[in-house]
């Protein structure tokens, strides 16, 4: 092996288990692993300050101020109050939810983001129904579950989205536009997620509870506002765009980003905004890119991905199983998404291409399996905050895991099967014709 991929292998693993322990701050670690990077040689400072000003980075920062353009106007909660309102029966009201939930994975990047939008939803709901603590505690189980399946939808679903596309990109020259990813991923979380629905109603209500009818629920009964309006335009006018993919993505949201800002037609002033951008997530993305790059190129990814992998790489089943099972199995050492598709995608890329399968295929299954991540609080955002939700009945931690034991391997399943026989029909086969 050569030196270069040598030096590249200890820092990667010494960034990996400091990403593990998790006693040091991800970006931190990530920022420092890029700059040994640059001081040892394995990639050149203007690699590391290209990733920082990157299509991707604009791409999140304009889609972040959308998002906070949008939740000013209180549009999500009007939108998912008028969606719970019709619902007649717990199993009713689970379903309506996962549905509410998986369109704001169309506007909404990052899924603490969509977390935040939904926990007052949640709030309100648990006021209403505090007759019924097993539904509520079966809801704050639910939310969470459901954004985390659900932000495979979209390519800024979640910050290991980009990432993928980033490094696919960056180490075969082509990666997964807006449209395409929507294409894949809208399917695959509408299924998922309502998978989970059924499942979190069946471990976590009785049949009593499921035949008792709820008490009406009227959330809200005002008309849609001129600022509600305008923002569903701009949000439209956006995704169409990102959708036909004639202009750059990044453009197009910086565009929307500075409508949504403007004086008269926005719904939020642009530093108020900016404001609330997770620059940690963008600093973290930007270094995971660079890590990546140096994998790729120091050619330590292509010997990583064989000592890993190299035991299945003549069958494409058998490796497709095995990168499924172990990136739905990564968040029980790798806490954050984003790291996570950091360390599997730039390892998956290599053997893909050594065993004649279409890279972005398996590295897509990878990212959608690894959005499984339910085992314990602590293994996302948004199953932490409502794990500590205050004054309702939230979900106990044995609750978690007997979601996890029943959702983790149905997922696993559903992956592999979209990989072999859908995602095929709609442009991503698994095998390189």
């Amino acid at each position: 092996m050569a030196g270069t991929a040598l030096l590249t292998l200890v820092i990667f693993a010494i960034t990996v288990i400091a990403w593990m322990i998790g006693r040091l701050d991800d970006t931190f670690v990530g920022l420092l692993a890029a700059l040994a990077l640059v001081f040892v040689g394995v990639i050149e400072r203007d690699d590391l300050f290209g990733a920082l000003g990157g299509d991707t980075i604009w791409l999140l920062i304009a889609a972040f101020v959308l998002a906070q353009g949008l939740a000013a106007t209180g549009l999500p909660e009007k939108v998912g109050a008028l969606l719970i309102s019709r619902a007649r029966s717990v199993r009713q009201l689970a379903h309506l939810i996962t549905a509410g939930l998986i369109l704001t994975a169309l506007a909404v990047p990052a899924t603490s983001g969509r977390a935040a939008l939904a926990l007052p939803v949640f709030m309100a709901l648990a006021e209403v129904l505090k007759e019924r603590p097993a539904v509520v505690r079966a809801l704050a189980l639910l939310i969470p579950s459901v954004i985390l399946l659900s932000a495979i939808a979209t390519l800024i679903g979640a910050g290991a989205h980009l990432i993928t596309t980033q490094l696919l990109t960056g180490l075969t020259g082509a990666g997964i536009g807006f449209g395409h990813w929507l294409l894949l991923g809208l399917p695959f979380a509408v299924i998922s997620s309502h998978l989970c629905a059924e499942v979190v109603v069946l471990l976590m209500t009785r049949r009593e509870d499921r035949r008792t009818p709820l008490p009406p629920v009227q959330l809200d009964k005002e008309p849609f506002t001129g600022a509600q309006k305008r923002v569903t335009v701009v949000l439209a006018v956006v995704v169409v765009l990102w959708c036909t993919g004639f202009l750059d993505p990044a453009l197009v949201a910086l565009v929307g980003a500075v409508v949504i800002t403007s004086p008269r037609i926005g719904t939020i002033g642009m530093s108020k905004a900016l404001s609330k951008v997770p620059w940690s997530l963008l600093l973290f993305m930007a270094s995971t890119a660079v890590i990546g790059h140096a994998l790729s190129s120091s050619g330590a990814a292509e010997w990583l991905g064989k000592a890993a992998f190299g035991g299945v790489t003549g069958d494409t089943i058998a490796l497709l199983i095995t990168v499924v099972v172990v990136s739905a199995a990564a968040h029980l050492v790798l806490q954050s998404r984003s790291a996570r598709s950091a360390v599997l995608v730039p390892l998956v890329i290599p053997m893909a291409v050594a065993t004649g399968m279409n890279p972005a295929a398996l590295a897509f299954a990878s990212t959608a399996a690894a959005g499984f991540c339910h085992t314990l609080p602590s293994s996302a955002k948004p199953v932490a905050m409502f794990a500590v939700a205050e004054d309702v009945p939230t979900y106990r931690k044995r609750d978690l895991v007997r979601l996890s034991c029943v959702l983790g391997p149905l997922i696993a399943a559903l992956v592999v099967v979209f990989a072999m026989f859908v995602w095929p029909m709609l442009g991503l086969p698994m095998e390189v014709p």
